[in-house]
């Protein structure tokens, strides 16, 4: 028997897009608050969903473990659980019905549960705990455990009477080093590895070094870690990477951070410290333009390991980063990407298309500023609007028959913008097959310049050019006709 199952609502195979990939990452949040409960005494396990296809294979797990406590903990770390996707929200239903069958207190910490409490509520949990929840959790099982009252915790919402009752947020956890080590042991990393591996990916691990973020995007939701930013110690990090370089024997990490090395010197101590341990890595981060601009930044993030940037570009028009409140401009996403480039790390861009007022215009401005400095990898989506954002505010009159997207390569357009989600869905696929024709073109001149450097992937895109020309075009006379059609 456990004292606690904890579970999460992701399952890859239900986001057809993220499942094709072929590079799940285990539930890092999860995970931290499974360790964080074992250390203060209880007996924990893990029903990890994100490698399986259906919440009923939980039954046999709660059957055999018979908890008391059932507590679906989704990983804050993974953008995707931001996006409230419903074919998630209704596995989590489904894992709460199952658990209240068996008598099981039912907790629910998520970003969706956050948003829409009274829904997982009505669903059957017991408690819904707002944003971090480490600390909450633990509170909260401990007084259901010494049966003593739970009505005043802080940081949860509940049911009293059929009243739902909202209880004041807790205050955030600041000292990051005070948490013990995510416990990766519960997690099956070998089926992880075997996924990566089987399709020709470098097995990844995913860290986080810090939660929050400080950046105010208008767009940009942050329900669990809040408009924060506190970090963990380059010592504490390097700790853990070490554990998984020796335990697992990885070497190559995603830091899923909101935003990497923020803190002064931070990147710079980081460095020092892997060095000190002989820990030679690959990694992977999200960061800021401007932030890569700063002092000696690149070169410290080029020296301790990191491979390639994913930066929020979002747009190439300046007058839809000021809309968003990005607090960018498009000379620094240029200006950052060469600097990048120069030092061998790869530039990975977020763009996002349909913003309020967005006009053809900003739209080719984007489309330039991808075909002119061709990032190595490239993200692309459709406005989206969050509950709790400046965004979600301007445009939530206009969500009415639709409200969260099902997976994440759904990109409807929820609200009135300027096109709509066909003619944003198309654009989407004209875009990736510009961007590919840049790639192939940018090939071929390596080819004349050194013939034997280039690699199979950058042979194949040359090859592809002639595939992708073609229904480039096509694509680019259809989009000029939806500009009149369907505005």
């Amino acid at each position: 028997m456990l004292d606690i199952v904890f579970s999460h609502s992701y399952y890859y195979k239900f986001d057809l897009k993220q499942w094709k990939n072929k590079t799940p990452y285990p539930p890092l949040g999860t995970i931290y608050a499974a360790s964080y409960l074992r250390e203060h005494g209880y007996s924990v396990g893990l029903f990890d969903t994100n490698l399986l296809d259906d919440p009923k294979t939980i039954e046999p797990y709660l059957e055999k473990h018979n908890p008391r406590t059932f507590v679906i903990y989704d990983d804050g770390f993974n953008y995707l659980t931001k996006m409230c996707l419903t074919t998630m929200r209704e596995a989590a239903f489904e894992m709460i019905k199952i658990a209240k069958e068996r008598h099981c207190h039912v907790i629910v910490c998520s970003s969706d549960s956050t948003d829409h409490y009274e829904k997982y509520l009505d669903s059957g949990a017991d408690f819904v705990i707002q944003g971090e929840g480490e600390i909450t959790l633990k509170e909260l099982v401990t007084a259901l455990d010494q049966n003593t009252d739970t009505s005043l915790i802080q940081g949860i919402v509940f049911k009293d009477n059929g009243e739902i009752i909202k209880n004041p947020s807790r205050t955030v956890l600041k000292k990051l080093d005070e948490l013990p080590l995510p416990a990766w042991d519960l997690v099956d990393i070998e089926s992880y590895r075997d996924i990566w591996e089987s399709h020709g990916n470098a097995f990844t691990l995913n860290i986080a070094t810090t939660r929050g973020c400080p950046y105010k995007c208008n767009w940009c939701a942050k329900p669990i870690y809040g408009n924060r930013y506190n970090s963990h110690s380059p010592e504490y990090i390097t700790k853990h990477i070490k554990h998984l370089v020796e335990t697992y024997h990885v070497s190559r990490f995603w830091m899923c951070d909101d935003i990497f090395g923020l803190k002064p010197n931070w990147v710079q101590e980081f460095n020092t410290h892997l060095k000190k341990e002989a820990l030679s890595i690959s990694y992977y981060i999200q960061s800021r333009v401007d932030l890569l601009l700063k002092e000696d930044t690149i070169d410290a993030l080029a020296e301790s390991g990191l491979h390639e940037v994913w930066v929020g570009a979002e747009s190439g028009s300046q007058s839809i980063l000021d809309g968003m409140d990005k607090g960018i401009t498009v000379s620094q996403i240029y200006k950052a990407t060469r600097l990048l480039k120069a030092k061998d790390i790869r530039v990975a861009f977020f763009i996002q298309f349909g913003y309020l007022n967005e006009t053809k215009e900003d739209i080719d401005k984007t489309i330039k500023m991808i075909k002119t400095l061709i990032p190595d990898n490239l993200g692309i989506s459709v406005s989206y609007p969050l509950p709790g954002t400046k965004f979600y505010e301007k445009v939530k009159d206009d969500l009415k028959l639709k409200t969260n997207w099902t997976d994440s390569d759904d990109l409807a357009m929820l609200f009135q913008g300027t096109f709509n989600s066909r003619f944003y869905k198309k654009l989407h696929r004209y875009v990736h097959k510009e961007y590919r024709k840049s790639q192939a073109k940018l090939n071929f001149k390596k080819i004349l310049k050194a013939p034997f450097s280039l690699t199979k992937p950058e042979l194949r895109s040359i090859i592809l050019y002639a595939y992708y020309a073609p229904f480039a075009l096509f694509d680019k006379m259809i989009l000029k006709n939806m500009e009149h059609k369907y505005v």
